[in-house]
């Protein structure tokens, strides 16, 4: 999901140098092995503020999978770690933490797998220090089209300069943003949208999001009025909310992740223009942004949402059901946040690429090379690979309405055909 500049990177850099933060962790404990070893899995995703609402179900479905394998990988004993890269004082990800957990890893002679970052942004930070030490790394949520590419919406220099080895060593399960971003303007076309107001709260997933919808606008009708970058430190974007009522927005598009004001802009929004529909990307597609009673939007505002994620009707996947019968079974929730299903097939993926490689199961580099290897992979998410990029074959997302309980409810899969390129 989630463009920093050279000087945040800089700053990373620096912190790096002065080992600024210990990375938060817990481990869960390898079984019993016989022969083959033991090889090491993470994940990094901020645990903490709220994303956890989307992270905690996407660990839960990462420990279903590694649960049901009974901790093994073919041959090898799978020792995972689970790496919070957010800080309390943030209240989301955090650059000094990303980049803690990454050189964690990297010094780990065992490591052969990671899983993230959740934030693209964070991606930004993890990518090129993982890269050096050739850890495979597969992200379960991250979007922007910068990290494996360099599609419009990308920055100069993206996506060589996260690639410090010159080889590529980073995937993502998730279709990138300018799928996203065609899938959002589909969504407000038959809505009927005329004038659409989009804001961005400046990071690499929200901006570049934002981005693609403007490029895109033209092939499916939608009139984007103005797009606006956020400070989300802001107490209240009344001013923002004013300036586009004077525009005439009839709806209203947030492009980035709930921790950056998303809930107070939207709040301000809906007072000036109250019977505008609002929409936005998977970065606010949980409960924390949806549920009044869990500090989202007011009820109010309940019909008129709507959001995208790359997940569909959890059912309808192959061995969807069995999916949500066993999360069910060890977490007592019957519908669990749609990044459940994602953590899963990331730990299936890591699984089963480590047991096809039998005694080279603890190889980076073999790891690696199966992993783009990848072709026609039959998974709970419907069958997919990965192109040279390291990006997913899936091509759709899901919609999302807001029940009257305040949750997400998937409404229809959307598969835009007109992309940027």
């Amino acid at each position: 999901m989630k463009r920093t500049s050279a000087i945040a990177a800089l700053a990373v850099i620096a912190l790096a140098a002065a080992g600024c933060s210990s990375s938060g962790s817990s481990s869960t404990p390898a079984s019993g092995s016989s022969g083959g070893g033991t090889v090491d899995f993470y994940s990094s995703l901020p645990m903490q503020g709220a994303s956890s609402a989307q992270t905690i179900p996407l660990v839960n479905g990462i420990k279903l999978a590694l649960a049901q394998a009974n901790n093994k990988a073919g041959q090898w004993t799978v020792n995972y770690q689970v790496l919070d890269d957010s800080t309390a004082a943030a209240g989301k990800w955090d650059p000094g933490q990303t980049a803690a957990n990454a050189r964690k890893v990297a010094s780990d002679s065992k490591a052969v797998y990671y899983m993230g970052e959740f934030n693209s942004g964070a991606s930004q930070v993890s990518i090129p220090i993982l890269n050096e030490a050739g850890i495979p790394q597969v992200s379960p949520a991250n979007t922007y089209v910068g990290l494996t590419t360099n599609l419009p919406g990308s920055a100069p220099g993206e996506p060589q300069k996260f690639y410090p080895s010159g080889n590529r060593t980073y995937l993502r399960i998730v279709p990138i943003d300018s799928i996203q971003a065609a899938a959002g303007l589909m969504a407000m076309k038959q809505a009927g949208c005329t004038k659409v107001a989009v804001a961005n709260d400046k990071e690499a997933y929200g901006a570049g999001l934002a981005t693609l919808l403007g490029l895109e606008k033209a092939s499916y009708g939608v009139n984007i009025v103005s797009d606006t970058g956020i400070d989300p430190t802001a107490p209240n974007f009344r001013s923002y909310a004013s300036t586009i009522k004077g525009q005439g927005a009839d709806c209203f598009y947030f492009a980035g992740i709930v921790s950056n004001g998303a809930v107070q802009i939207t709040k301000d929004v809906h007072s000036a223009l109250p019977t505008a529909k609002v929409f936005g990307g998977d970065g606010i597609c949980t409960d924390s942004y949806t549920n009044a009673s869990k500090g989202g939007i007011p009820a109010s505002l309940y019909p008129l949402t709507e959001c995208t994620v790359a997940t569909q009707n959890l059912e309808a996947y192959p061995g969807g059901k069995d999916f949500l019968a066993a999360y069910k079974a060890k977490y007592g929730v019957a519908n669990p946040d749609p990044y459940a299903i994602y953590g899963y097939e990331v730990m299936k993926l890591g699984l089963d690429t480590v047991k096809s490689l039998g005694a080279q199961g603890n190889s980076k580099s073999a790891v690696l090379k199966a992993l783009f290897a990848t072709k026609d992979r039959a998974s709970v998410l419907g069958t997919y690979g990965f192109d040279a990029n390291g990006d997913t074959t899936l091509k759709s997302y899901g919609l999302y309405k807001v029940g009257s309980n305040g949750e997400p409810v998937f409404s229809q899969t959307l598969t835009p055909t007109k992309t940027v390129s």
